[in-house]
């Protein structure tokens, strides 16, 4: 089994290898690769991305087939399904990685700002839709000064909301938690940066 700390190793030389332009061959599928995993996969880490079509996970960390087990998600926010995957993976191939990667110039994020910055009786309130999910983590940051500069709140809030989707999954299962008790789980928030292609592991790396 590859422990958590070998796994985000792996992720952070793998996206070292993505931003320098040196794929890894054994990132590209070979016929009898593909065989292999026909019997059974393991992969070393689970991610819970945003479904923004600029991060495609396996690519931005040079990984190949059977290596992530990958869940992707507008605004990588945390519901029930989402919670039940990762428990999925961590109970049933013994995955002990698990990485929140959220991204620069969120869609997600800029849409639940644009909604909140909206004249009251123009904001609609859906408790099942990702604006309403991640709401929470952007209202606080409306009421500081980076609500004066755009940028800077969108960066803020994209951190803000990994850091809450990665608290969510460490408190929000009992399944979860007792992995990280005992059994050597780790959960780790990370940003992807659209315009240098490189991830920074910043929430629970340590």
């Amino acid at each position: 089994m590859i422990t958590a700390k070998e796994g985000l190793q792996r992720l952070m030389e793998g996206n070292r290898r993505f931003v320098a332009d040196e794929r890894s061959s054994e990132s590209y599928a070979s016929q009898a690769h593909r065989a292999a995993l026909v019997a059974g996969q393991a992969p070393f880490a689970v991610i819970l991305g945003c479904s923004d079509s600029r991060v495609p996970v396996e690519i931005v960390f040079d990984q190949g087939l059977g290596d992530l087990f990958v869940i992707r998600v507008a605004g990588n926010i945390v519901a029930p399904s989402q919670v039940s995957s990762v428990e999925f993976a961590a109970e049933r191939f013994g995955t002990r990685l698990v990485v929140v990667l959220g991204h620069s110039r969120c869609g997600a994020i800029e849409a639940t700002i644009d909604a909140l910055q909206a004249p009251p009786h123009l904001r609609l309130r859906d408790p099942h839709s990702i604006v309403d999910r991640v709401r929470p983590s952007v209202e606080g940051l409306l009421q500081t000064e980076l609500r004066h500069d755009h940028d800077a709140l969108v960066h803020h809030a994209v951190r803000a909301n990994i850091r809450a989707s990665a608290d969510h999954l460490r408190h929000g299962s009992q399944v979860i938690e007792q992995l990280i008790r005992n059994d050597g789980l780790m959960v780790v928030g990370a940003e992807y940066s659209l315009e240098t292609g490189m991830v920074e592991f910043f929430d629970g790396a340590d």
